[in-house]
């Protein structure tokens, strides 16, 4: 996917490459991102013309040479294949590995790839790397598989057992959906630690930079079902920074069973993700529907004690989305769980307007009310999960699917219709962990921010084992309404909140 806010991003060149550092641990990276922070950013770097002008399919042709592998020969549980500069990955980065404490830069020969006739002249010699990804046995064991890729940016890459790739990570984000414009900080050294024989993980560091701050990040990868990351890193800002994005995730929504109002496809779905959950302190589980708006969105959702958030791809089934290339029923899910250094702030999920699905136009990331200031270093750490869905609390139901339409139906006497010809009629179905016996004393307890709820009832739902919440909702003239709805008996509440943001089309017709 291509991210619709790196498409226009500049970013600078890395520093210099260094020699082989003799006593390479964290706290010599720290040093030296704290060292870097108090200079300003090195200028912009060049690569050759003819790798810039390359296309997406002219660059995807140049493929590393498998037998070129790092640590091919080792019979060790990781391999490594540096990607090549080109296309919109123009800024190199400098790769290192590191081996009993001492850190030495790879030497990449233009050998090692096969360039399948895409450059009239071989590149030279030095020029450096995009990135990189790792192989490991992650589905079987005489198999390696891609597990994890670092390429542009501060974006990364990882699948569990069984997935494909889909949305990404980024090490930060700097002033996301901002006036001012978005600032792309980048990974400029990487330094991945040999893995001793039989090992389940892989250590990388990472070097940020860019022009407001520089950072020291550890990423310690354990391929499985699901992978997990587990992120730590110590930023050094260089001036202050308006909008801080914590543990930011881009994905691609292009349109589900809800909104396929004007694209003709012949497939339901077309998504990586399909919904940003998060875990509140007080208990509360919150889910929301990704939408396609007509305009730049921007949702904010306050959080005084983050337990969790992530980007899911809920809906699994294959004759969802019958798109046997894209496979978009595999795609991965990534939940995050903070351990250090978030606080008090909020989510914030920011949803681009696209037409096209390989583009990337949804960000979800944690903001925290502390700023940061120029000189004072910040520590942040977490969890990712990369593959399935995070299982629901103990006894609570979890929205599946969201539907809507209009309010009227066919063949009813006009008496009997709504009044409101706008109204529309939503359909939330739950699964339930605990199959309900029936939905007797089962109440949707709905609420909007401007515009009525009629009719809420709450039926059961044997095909997901669970209930479907139904309601008429009249927006009253409202272009925007933020709704929710959750499912409670007696005191008892019985599923998560679902949430959703209800907007007027422009130019009229039916959301």
């Amino acid at each position: 996917m291509l991210p619709l806010l790196f498409a226009s991003a500049t970013l600078a060149a890395p520093p210099q490459p260094q020699p082989c550092v003799a006593t390479f641990d964290e706290s010599w990276l720290r040093a030296r991102a704290q060292h870097l922070a108090r200079s300003s950013q090195a200028p912009v770097a060049q690569i050759p013309e003819p790798l810039r002008k390359l296309t997406f399919d002219q660059y995807r042709k140049i493929r590393f040479r498998p037998e070129a592998s790092v640590w091919h020969d080792a019979g060790l549980p990781f391999q490594l294949q540096p990607f090549h500069l080109g296309h919109i990955y123009v800024e190199p980065v400098a790769l290192y590995l590191v081996e009993q404490g001492r850190a030495c830069p790879l030497r990449v020969a233009r050998g090692m790839f096969d360039y399948d006739g895409q450059l009239a002249e071989p590149p030279p010699e030095g020029l450096g790397v995009a990135g990189f990804r790792a192989l490991h046995p992650l589905n079987r064991k005489d198999k390696l598989d891609e597990v994890v890729a670092f390429l542009g940016a501060s974006y990364f890459r990882a699948l569990g057992r069984g997935s494909v790739y889909g949305l990404s990570g980024r090490g930060l984000a700097i002033d996301t959906a901002a006036q001012g414009g978005e600032e792309f900080p980048a990974f400029r050294e990487l330094y991945v630690e040999r893995p001793r024989r039989g090992a389940r993980e892989l250590v990388v560091h990472a070097l940020l930079d860019s022009p407001s701050v520089t950072g020291a990040y550890r990423f310690r990868i354990v391929p499985g079902d699901p992978t997990e990351i587990g992120v730590s890193a110590t930023i050094f800002p260089r001036r202050a920074v308006g909008r801080l994005g914590l543990a930011p995730l881009t994905s691609m929504y292009l349109f589900g069973e809800k909104d396929r109002r004007g694209f003709d496809d012949y497939r339901t779905g077309v998504h990586d993700s399909d919904g940003l959950l998060i875990r509140f302190g007080n208990r509360e589980q919150l889910w929301r529907p990704l939408q396609n708006p007509d305009r730049l969105e921007v949702s904010e959702f306050r959080a005084e004690s983050l337990q969790g958030f992530g980007l899911l791809q809920r809906d699994r089934q294959p004759d969802h989305y019958a798109d046997l290339e894209a496979l978009y029923e595999r795609r991965p899910s990534v939940w995050i769980e903070p351990t250090e250094g978030f606080g008090a702030g909020s989510v914030l999920l920011v949803e681009i307007p696209t037409r096209e699905e390989i583009h990337d136009n949804v960000v979800a990331f944690f903001t925290p009310d502390a700023k940061l200031a120029p000189g004072v270093p910040a520590r942040f750490s977490y969890r990712m999960l990369w593959g399935s869905a995070p299982q629901p609390r103990d006894g609570t139901s979890t929205v599946v699917a969201t539907r809507l339409g209009s309010a009227r139906r066919i063949g009813v006497p006009a008496a009997e219709q709504p009044v409101d010809r706008e109204a529309r009629k939503f359909v939330i179905d739950f699964a339930s962990p605990a199959p309900p016996v029936n939905a007797g004393g089962a109440e949707a307890v709905v609420t909007v921010s401007s515009g009525a709820v009629k009719n809420a009832r709450v039926q059961p739902l044997a095909s997901a084992a669970g209930y479907r919440a139904v309601f008429d909702f009249s927006p009253g003239g409202s272009e925007l309404v933020e709704m929710r709805c959750f499912l409670r008996r007696g005191e008892a509440a019985l599923s998560e909140t679902w949430s959703y943001r209800f907007q007027q089309p422009r130019g009229g017709g039916s959301p």
